[in-house]
C-alpha cells in the first residue's frame, strides 16, 4: 500500500478545508475508487462537510456522512451511495482511498485494506509529532512512504 504525507506550509494550513477539497478532488480525478475522509471529530466534520457543499459552486463534490448505529457495541455503517464519504472511523469493509486528518495512524487489519492513505500534517509542533508517529508506525509495517511539502 502507498501511503503520502502532505506537510502543509503556513498559507496552506490556513485554508486547511480548501486543500482538503482540492485533494479529494484530485484524488477522485485520478481514480475510479471511492473516497473516505476520515475527521477525528464531530465539528471537524461539519466544517468538512459545509466546505464540501460550497468551495466551488462549479466544482461539486457529491458526498455523504457516514452514518452508525449502536446494535450491542458493533458499529453498522449505511452503504455509500456518493463517491465521498465522511466518517469519524474506518468502516470494516472500506477499500478505497483514505485521507485522513486525524491524529492516529489509520488501522490496517485484515478486514480493512485501503487501497491508498493520504495523510494531512499541519506545520504546527502537534501535528507533526503526530505525523512522525503516523510515519513510524507505517514505516515499521512496510508500506511505501512518500511525502510532499505544499
Amino acid at each position: 500500500m502507498k501511503i503520502s504525507f502532505y506537510v502543509l506550509s503556513e498559507s496552506k494550513a490556513q485554508e486547511f478545508l480548501g486543500f482538503i477539497c482540492q485533494l479529494t478532488q484530485t484524488a477522485l480525478n485520478k481514480s475510479e475508487q471511492s473516497l473516505l475522509i476520515l475527521a477525528s471529530d464531530e465539528a471537524q466534520l461539519t466544517a468538512l462537510d459545509d466546505a464540501l457543499w460550497s468551495k466551488d459552486p462549479l466544482s461539486f463534490i457529491p458526498h455523504q456522512r457516514l452514518l452508525e448505529t449502536t446494535d450491542h457495541d458493533t458499529k453498522v455503517a449505511t452503504q455509500p451511495l456518493a463517491p465521498v464519504t465522511l466518517s469519524s472511523y474506518m468502516p470494516a469493509d472500506f477499500s478505497g482511498i483514505v485521507i485522513n486528518t486525524t491524529a492516529h495512524p489509520v488501522s490496517t487489519n485484515n478486514s480493512v485494506k485501503p487501497s491508498r492513505i493520504l495523510e494531512i500534517i499541519k506545520p504546527d509542533e502537534t501535528s507533526m509529532s503526530e505525523g512522525r508517529h503516523k510515519y513510524k508506525s507505517y514505516q515499521q509495517a512496510g508500506y511505501e512512504l512518500t511525502h510532499f511539502k505544499v
